[in-house]
């Protein structure tokens, strides 16, 4: 269970920083237009960009580690491991991005660390 545990968060940090890295990708960018003439020109701009890259390149690194630990582990057990990245996706967005944090935030995450906790003590 120890050597899975550490598969699943390199998975899930590399999911968070992967998602870290597409947004700074995507605010360099700008808004883009998902129409099928405009495909193959943001298709382009996206495999261009070094941080869309990266980040994507994170993304697959991270899916070995996760299908590694999911290998050695219940998928029941670790599926809800993957909910924290939403705890630390929103304090990545706020403390890189300054995204706002406000109380609804703040309570969702919060019960998503408890039942992350109830589950891994269950194990």
């Amino acid at each position: 269970m120890r050597g899975a545990l550490v598969y699943l968060l390199v998975s899930i940090a590399c999911a968070v920083v992967g998602q870290v890295l597409l947004k700074q990708g995507m605010r360099v960018m700008g808004p883009v237009t998902l129409d099928l003439p405009g495909l193959p020109a943001l298709i382009l701009r996206l495999a261009t960009s070094p941080w869309v890259v990266i980040g994507m390149s994170l993304y697959l690194g991270g899916s070995l580690f996760w299908l590694t630990a999911l290998s050695r582990i219940d998928l029941s057990l670790a599926y809800p491991f993957a909910g924290l990245n939403y705890v630390l996706i929103l304090i990545a967005s706020y403390v890189v991005f300054g995204e706002a944090l406000n109380p609804m935030r703040i309570a969702g995450v919060l019960l998503i660390a408890l039942g992350v906790s109830l589950i891994a003590r269950s194990a």
